[in-house]
């Protein structure tokens, strides 16, 4: 007999019902009040560089209690909206919160000589190394957004065995795990606009960074790039190793790699994001820890939904809270094998109390829990594979 647990439908606000209104309101609609009390970490690096975290810790959490590491998206910090309102709501439920800088972004500004890309894997490595020794016997749930939600699944995916023991699951956003068809794809009409502001962001970011710490390598042009292919083609390429920016895409992006994810992970697309082309997801071959969630609605890090459905219009933030609360029990495998633990009838159920037992609704994915030695998490509606 199998336990079903639900995800619950995305209505999108009666007036946000395009991929942009969904994007724009995300980035730009009021999130609530934050008063900044969270405690800088830095993380060295084996390459020199460091990057940093900010611990916000509830008053009453306790080593063994949950922990939450959130990986920002391109042109972000730890103070972008999302990461703010992800972390408040996980605070408030007794969760341990590390927002995460990545190299020379925000707080981060000076600590790095070279720049954060879609492919540091190891710099989100590191961190969970730390957290390893700093919140003894606490479970990481990884939480990546846009450009990072690509770092979390090539971290998980990449080499299965090396993904350190701390990590319990991890859940993606819009992520951006083909790098290379997310770039061309900004060259579209209407994405423009974002390809503009991303640029601008990246070649402000060199200058900041080159004024705090003057062996950051220049960019090598004085023109105003127009694209993200040129900017990847004449920075992150060449000052990363890659060479060029196709290099950079291939090498880099974990689409090849979610076949090999053992950790239960959760992934939330739309297929109006205007940022990540629906396509990626195209006939992916996917394994049975990986459950994949499509909305018709939702934009890029959008998701601003209609009222009565959760505590307020932040679908999203509140399908992240339900998955770092879920409980899924240990594997019957020792912890060094990576084998994928099973999620429970019980906290299938406590994932989403709401809907747990209810029908589900169009457009929602069910998947029923199961039991045993390497068994899945969460199994039942994914996109055909070829």
């Amino acid at each position: 007999m199998h336990a079903h647990f639900s995800i619950p439908e995305f209505k999108p606000h009666p007036l946000l019902r395009n991929g942009h209104a969904q994007t724009l309101a995300g980035a730009y609609l009021p999130g609530g009040r934050h008063i900044e009390r969270a405690v800088q970490i830095q993380v060295p690096l084996a390459d020199g560089d460091a990057v940093v975290l900010h611990d916000d810790r509830p008053a009453h959490w306790h080593a063994g209690d949950r922990v939450a590491l959130l990986l920002h998206g391109l042109a972000g910090c730890h103070q972008s909206s999302y990461m703010l309102r992800a972390a408040r709501k996980l605070v408030g439920r007794g969760i341990r919160t590390f927002r995460m800088d990545l190299r020379g972004c925000g707080a981060g500004e000076g600590l790095a000589s070279r720049p954060y890309h879609g492919g540091r894997s190891e710099d989100a490595h590191a961190a969970l190394e730390l957290l390893q020794r700093l919140c003894l016997g606490s479970p990481v749930t990884l939480v990546g957004f846009s450009l990072s939600g690509n770092i979390v699944l090539k971290l998980l995916g990449e080499s299965p065995r090396s993904v350190p023991i701390n990590v319990e699951k991890a859940i993606v956003v819009c992520p951006a795990l083909d790098l290379g068809l997310c770039a061309h794809s900004l060259s579209g009409r209407w994405q423009r606009a974002y390809e503009r502001y991303f640029v601008r962001s990246l070649c402000r970011q060199i200058k900041v960074n080159r004024r705090l710490r003057p062996d950051v390598p220049p960019l090598a042009v004085k023109r105003r790039l127009k694209t993200l292919i040129e900017f990847d083609d004449l920075y992150t390429g060449p000052v990363c190793g890659f060479g060029t920016a196709d290099n950079y895409y291939t090498t880099s992006s974990a689409r090849p790699h979610v076949v090999n994810i053992r950790v239960p992970t959760l992934i939330l697309i739309a297929e109006d994001d205007p940022l990540i082309p629906i396509s990626s997801f195209d006939a992916i071959a996917l394994p049975k820890s990986v459950l994949l969630h499509r909305t018709k609605h939702g934009g890029h890090l959008g998701y601003v939904g209609r009222p009565g459905i959760d505590p307020d219009l932040r679908w999203m933030d509140w399908r992240i809270v339900d998955w770092v609360m879920a409980d899924p029990a240990p594997a019957a495998a020792p912890a060094s094998d990576r084998s994928t633990p099973t999620l429970t009838a019980e906290s299938a159920t406590r994932l989403c109390p709401k809907t747990g037992t209810d029908p589900l609704p169009e457009g929602q994915t069910s998947f029923p829990a199961t039991t045993g030695q390497g068994s899945v998490p969460f199994f039942g509606q994914r996109p055909a594979t070829h």
